[in-house]
């Protein structure tokens, strides 16, 4: 095996065969730097990946454009992207317990509950989706009814051509997948950064996009540090695009850099701090089941993550009884493939003390801690926290955690719980619980999110849009609506006064 690969053997026993290299024009790349990945779960290294720098995203980039241009790809029909598409598809399906186990080292997420079994599927199904996606989007005629009998014009959609997509550490391979196939389905090309902290799975795209028989650079992958790589796609002229998920802060910076470049469009899905809201004639059990996967799925490092808990004051004391109860009975804090793991360890050293700083932050603002723990390593893991008697402006309501902490407090009535749930910079989802139909309805109108959860918290579906408003970001993903984030319409004019001849 060449200096481009590894074996790595997974706690199931599987030796893998593990990409290193950039993936640029279909080939594997070696740099002249490294940098290491680490297993959240031990603290070791598990390899160390080659790092891209500024003139390895302009070969990327280079290689996207030569490709979108070439008749190789832009030659071919919509049924023919949606054939390769649907190999893309059949390949991660046959591999995915291969990349779950990748990915469920690298991040440190439970791999039979939640990256087998939830991830890997939706990944490999979104490249089944947008494969049937890929023959119809077929634009618009105007004709001379309304535009008068000496008229016609038809709007085509065009796919925008090269396109960069930044992914963070908490969905690797799956936010890469949202990104990646409905953009290979309009007919753009694609160079995608991973994040550095876990960089292993994103790289098995190059894997499979050889596999399936994708055009040279029609996708590429490059692996590295923001300040350097994702800074240079950001600001790279010849990407017409960014698809962003991340912090809110680097998608401001990104919406900058977008517009002093060369007005490039963005996409971007970023931080939240969602409520969760819980009236007095709802079925309580319902919600409490659903309360914990909407805070504590993926370690609560999730954008949507439902961290702010709202409970109407006459049930606030029999909530919390039996959400802790659930929360100890379910939370099972150990090493991601045992298979009753529901809580893996934190995916860094970084978010585990960006996490223990916020317990001290809510403890020292006189929130009431009743419940979780930090334990002892190897690996960064803890036990869910649980705190109540939140007041609003403590910074536990108000800033994103990102780790498995939530803050509850109780409010009386529908108009209040309305105007508090919406005291937030952030717009991205928002759950309530309510038997009333008529009631959830009117509250879920009035909260400002793009996405709203009645009797149910966090359950996305890919058929239908994924996105935020506010700080959250803009655009969506997902559904028949991503479509039209990777094209713009062309009009074209007909004029029908030429005489015949």
């Amino acid at each position: 095996m060449s200096d481009l690969f590894t074996t790595i053997t997974t706690p199931l026993g599987e030796d893998l065969e593990q990409p290193l290299g950039l993936f640029i024009n279909n080939e594997w790349v070696k740099t002249d730097k490294t940098f290491e990945t680490i297993n959240p779960s031990t603290e070791k290294v598990i390899c160390s990946i080659y790092q891209a720098n500024e003139s390895h995203v302009d070969l990327a980039v280079k290689a996207a454009n030569d490709a979108f241009k070439s008749s190789e790809w832009s030659d071919l029909t919509g049924s023919e992207r949606g054939e390769i598409l649907y190999k893309m598809y059949e390949i991660i399906k046959r591999d995915a317990s291969k990349i779950a186990s990748i990915e469920s080292i690298d991040n440190g997420k439970p791999y039979h509950n939640e990256c087998l079994n939830g991830d890997l599927v939706e990944s490999y199904e979104v490249f089944k989706y947008y494969a049937g996606w890929s023959d119809k989007k077929t634009g618009q005629l105007i004709g001379s009814q309304v535009l008068g009998k000496n008229k016609i014009c038809y709007v085509e959609p065009i796919p925008l051509g090269a396109i960069g997509g930044i992914v963070p550490w908490n969905f690797p391979f799956m936010m890469m997948a949202w990104k990646i196939a409905p953009a290979l389905a309009t007919g753009c090309t694609v160079v995608m950064k991973s994040s550095e902290i876990t960089p292993l799975s994103a790289l098995w795209y190059g894997k499979i996009a050889l596999e399936a028989g994708l055009p040279k650079g029609v996708l590429n992958i490059v692996s590295g540090f923001g300040k350097d790589v994702g800074s240079s796609m950001v600001n790279h002229p010849k990407l017409s695009k960014i698809a962003f998920t991340g912090s809110t802060a680097t998608g401001q910076k990104i919406m900058e850099s977008a517009g002093s470049s060369n007005l490039k469009k963005v996409t971007l899905e970023c931080g939240g701090k969602s409520p969760f809201i819980v009236f007095d004639d709802c079925d309580l059990d319902l919600a409490v089941e659903w309360a914990f996967g909407g805070i504590f799925y993926n370690k609560g490092e999730v954008c949507t993550s439902t961290s702010r808990f709202f409970i109407q004051d006459s049930i606030y004391d029999k909530f919390i009884e039996k959400f802790k109860n659930l929360t100890n009975e379910t939370a099972i804090v150990s090493e991601p493939f045992n298979e009753k793991c529901t809580i893996g360890p934190l995916v860094s050293k970084l978010q585990y003390d960006k996490v223990k700083s916020y317990v001290e932050i809510g403890q020292n603002e006189g929130a009431k801690l009743i419940s979780g723990e930090f334990l002892d390593g190897p690996g960064y893991f803890c036990k869910p926290f649980i705190f109540i008697d939140c007041k609003d402006e403590m910074r536990i309501m108000k800033e994103e955690i990102f780790g498995p902490v939530v803050a509850i407090t109780k409010f009386n009535n529908v108009e209040e719980v309305i105007e508090r749930a919406n005291d937030t910079t952030y717009g991205l989802a928002a759950a309530l619980f309510s038997n009333n139909i008529t009631k959830a309805h009117k509250v879920a109108s009035k909260l400002e999110a793009g996405m709203v959860f009645i009797n149910s918290n966090g359950d996305s579906d890919i058929h239908v849009p994924f996105g935020g408003s506010k700080m959250s970001g803009i655009g969506r993903e997902l559904g028949s609506y991503a479509l039209d984030l990777f094209t713009e319409n062309k009009a074209v004019h007909i004029n029908m006064t030429v005489p015949f001849k």
